[in-house]
């Protein structure tokens, strides 16, 4: 059965058996990047946080290019190849899925 790091911990899944009773119901977060849908001449859409956190049942690789609604209710187009505990400790993420997913901002030494 695969497994999956979501933040600090790590949770097991498999489609043969349901969720125990108290188990976290996202399996991990995916990576969305927003999307700006309108523009108006003369005023470049600008946004500094474009990455989001997507909620995922499914490995992210499934979802690559889906649009889905993020957890801070942002529209994003999910991007398979990210992982959120990766993009969430960045500069550009979203601060609101930030304080959602309760993603760490600093990365983690290579030891």
């Amino acid at each position: 059965m695969p497994s999956y790091a979501v933040r600090s911990h790590t949770v097991q899944s498999s489609a043969a058996e349901p969720p125990a009773a108290g188990s976290p119901a996202v399996d991990f977060y995916a990576v969305g990047f927003a999307r700006p849908d309108r523009w108006s001449m003369g005023k470049p859409t600008e946004q500094s946080h474009p990455w989001h956190a997507v909620e995922a049942h499914r490995p992210p690789e499934e979802l690559d290019g889906e649009a889905e609604l993020a957890v801070c209710g942002a529209i994003v187009q999910v991007w398979g190849s990210q992982r959120w505990e990766r993009v969430g400790a960045g500069r550009t993420a979203c601060p609101e899925c930030c304080r959602l997913t309760a993603a760490d901002r600093s990365l983690s030494s290579v030891r």
